[in-house]
């Protein structure tokens, strides 16, 4: 693949499963196409599904999941693309292990959303599942969830419309990136 004009990076988005974080990934892939900038989404339920299908939801497994997705994300942004990362990255341990991977190539967003929201939202049906006790070690219920303690960019979905989620986080990024 021929390198682009300009260096990527990473946007790596941090909440809850219910937060927001993809939708909100998907519409900024949306806005970076509208610019002419080449982007991609890596989400945790797509590498799941392929890439990290051998890893469980332990703490030591999210780290290797995170670690992995940090590694392909560093691969695509030595070509020129923008990667939006839509991940739970449940804890500021493995937010560090982000940075140490990227360095000042990421730009860290923490999708605030209420964990009740998220319940109401429950797109997957996954706060279902753990109520009923088909699924364990689900973050912010029966595994732990840090709040970001160094988060460029922080989104609080109860509040506003996913219009202006979007909007307010590129806004941002560009001040950040550009």
């Amino acid at each position: 693949m021929e390198v682009l004009m300009k260096r990527g990076y990473v946007i790596w988005m941090t909440g809850l499963s219910g937060s927001g974080k993809t939708t909100i990934a998907n519409g900024l892939k949306n806005k970076f196409f509208e610019e002419g900038r080449v982007s991609i989404v890596l989400d945790g339920d797509i590498t799941r599904g392929g890439l990290n299908k051998d890893l469980g939801l332990s703490l030591e497994d999210r780290f290797e999941n995170i670690r992995r997705a940090s590694e392909v994300a560093k691969i695509l942004i030595d070509q020129g693309i923008i990667v939006i990362c839509s991940f739970i990255t449940p804890t500021n341990k493995i937010r560090d292990l982000i940075k140490s991977i990227l360095k000042d190539d990421v730009v860290n967003v923490f999708i605030n959303t209420s964990i009740e929201l998220c319940k109401k939202r429950d797109p997957k049906g996954l706060y279902k599942k753990v109520e009923s006790g088909e699924i364990k070690n689900f973050t912010g219920i029966d595994s732990p969830f840090e709040i970001p303690k160094n988060a460029d960019i922080e989104i609080k979905t109860d509040n506003f419309s996913i219009v202006y989620c979007v909007n307010h986080t590129y806004t941002n990024i560009k001040r950040i990136k550009d």
